[in-house]
C-alpha cells in the first residue's frame, strides 16, 4: 500500500516537472544567439495588408498613421470592417486603407473576418498576406521583415507581439504583461534558438499566398491564429520566429475588460492544448517529424500562471504525505523543480523585461495568481468557446 502511495505522489510530482522543465530549457535557450543570419535579399514580395475590425473606432487611426508611413507604395492594405456599428469603416477609409464591410450577426469572429478579406484579395493574389490585428502598432520595417522571410522560406513567420502597460496600471497589469513576454518573447525565441519552429500568436504574421489561400479560416474559434499554425505545421508549413520584427499592443486598463481579454486567450489555449497535443504527438510519430513533436511539448506547458499555481497545490498535497509518512522523494523533485522554474522566471524577467516591467511587480505575484483563480474555474465549469471583443480604452494620439 505504501509503494502505491509512493507511486501516485511521484505520478504527480511528474506531471508537473515535466512541462516546467520545457518551460525552462525553452527560456534558457532564448539566450542561444539567433540560428538565421543569412541576409533577406532579393525582389521585394508583393504585400496585401489585412486588418480585420470590429468597433475599433477608439484605435484604428492610430494603428493605421503608424503602419501606413512603412509600406511601400504598390503594397495593399484592406481594412476588414466586421459587424461594426461604430464608424471604424470610416476613420480606415480617410486614414487611405481599402475599406470592406461585412454584416453578419450568426458568424462573428475574427476567422470569418479574414475569411472575408481573403475572398476580396483573391481576383489579384499577392505573393504574401500580413496579418495585423487593429489595436497594435507595428514598429519599423516589421512588415517587410517578415514579408520577406515568408518568401524566401514558403513558410508562416510570425513577428515578436508584446503587450505595453497602460499609463496607469496595476500590479496585476504588469505581472500580466511579464507573462506575455515570457510567452510571446522569451519562449518562441527559446524555440527559435534550438532551430524549432513557433506557434502563432494572432497578429504581425505573414504568409506566403499559396499556404494560406486554401486554410479553413472561416471559424469562430477563439484562438484561431493558433489553431492556423498547427494546421500548416502538420501540413509541413511549421510558423517561425523573426526575431527582429516587432508588434505592439497595449494591455485594457479597465478589470472587466483585462478579464475578458485573459479569458478568451487562456480558455483557448488551455483547450487547444487539450485537443491539439495528442493530433501533433500522433502526426510527429506518423510522419516522422521532430518538429512536431517539439510543438507539442511547447504547447503541452500550460499558462504560467497556471503552472505556478499547480505547481503550489502539488507542493502542498506532497508536504502533507511526506508528513504523514510518505517518500520525501516526489516533495524533494518537485520542490526544486520549482525553485529552478522560479529562478527562470527572474532571469526572463531581468534579461528582456526588466526595462518595461518594475521588478518590485514581482511581489504582486501572490495576488495576482488569486485574481486568476476564478478564470480557471470557470474553465471548468463554464468555459468560454465563443469569440468575444475585448472592450478598447481610448488612444491617445
Amino acid at each position: 500500500m505504501i509503494s502505491l502511495v509512493n507511486g501516485l505522489l511521484m505520478a504527480i510530482a511528474l506531471l508537473l516537472i515535466i512541462p516546467i522543465g520545457i518551460f525552462v530549457v525553452e527560456c534558457l535557450a532564448a539566450l542561444l544567439p539567433n540560428p538565421r543570419r543569412n541576409q533577406l535579399s532579393g525582389a521585394a514580395p508583393s504585400i496585401a495588408v489585412l486588418m480585420p475590425a470590429h468597433d475599433e473606432a477608439a484605435v484604428i487611426d492610430t494603428t493605421l498613421k503608424t503602419l501606413l508611413p512603412h509600406l511601400k507604395s504598390e503594397d495593399r492594405l484592406v481594412v476588414v470592417a466586421d459587424n461594426c456599428t461604430d464608424n471604424t469603416a470610416a476613420i480606415a477609409r480617410q486614414a487611405g486603407a481599402t475599406v470592406i464591410e461585412r454584416f453578419d450577426a450568426q458568424n462573428r469572429g475574427k476567422g470569418y473576418a479574414l475569411d472575408f478579406g481573403m475572398q476580396h484579395l483573391m481576383p489579384q493574389p499577392p505573393d504574401v498576406v500580413v496579418i495585423v490585428d487593429a489595436d497594435c502598432r507595428v514598429e519599423g520595417d516589421a512588415i517587410e521583415q517578415i514579408s520577406r522571410m515568408a518568401q524566401k522560406t514558403g513558410r508562416p513567420v510570425q513577428a515578436i507581439y508584446l503587450m505595453e502597460l497602460p499609463p496607469e496600471f496595476k500590479p496585476s497589469s504588469a505581472i500580466s504583461a511579464l507573462a506575455f513576454t515570457v510567452k510571446n518573447l522569451v519562449r518562441p525565441r527559446g524555440m527559435d534558438g534550438l532551430g524549432l519552429p513557433c506557434l502563432l500568436t494572432g497578429t504581425g504574421m505573414a504568409f506566403p499566398w499559396e499556404r494560406i489561400a486554401n486554410s479553413p479560416l472561416a471559424s469562430g474559434n477563439i484562438v484561431e491564429d493558433m489553431q492556423l499554425g498547427l494546421d500548416l505545421a502538420i501540413a509541413g508549413h511549421a510558423p517561425l520566429l523573426c526575431r527582429s520584427a516587432r508588434v505592439t499592443g497595449i494591455l485594457p486598463q479597465q478589470d472587466t475588460a483585462a478579464r475578458s481579454q485573459r479569458t478568451r486567450w487562456e480558455h483557448g489555449h488551455l483547450q487547444t492544448l487539450l485537443t491539439q497535443v495528442p493530433r501533433l504527438t500522433a502526426e510527429g510519430l506518423r510522419q516522422m517529424r521532430f518538429d512536431l513533436i517539439a510543438l507539442a511539448l511547447d504547447m503541452l506547458v500550460p499558462p504560467l500562471s497556471l503552472l505556478v499555481m499547480a505547481w503550489i497545490g502539488a507542493m502542498v498535497v506532497l508536504v502533507a504525505a511526506t508528513l504523514l509518512g510518505a517518500s520525501v522523494g516526489p516533495a524533494i523533485a518537485l520542490g526544486l523543480s520549482g525553485v529552478i522554474m522560479t529562478a527562470t522566471i527572474v532571469v526572463s524577467w531581468w534579461v528582456f523585461a526588466r526595462k518595461s516591467i518594475p521588478g518590485s511587480t514581482l511581489l504582486s505575484i501572490p495576488l495576482y495568481l488569486l485574481w486568476k483563480v476564478p478564470l480557471y474555474m470557470a474553465f471548468l465549469l463554464k468555459r468560454q468557446t465563443r469569440w468575444v471583443r475585448t472592450e478598447r480604452d481610448a488612444v491617445s494620439k
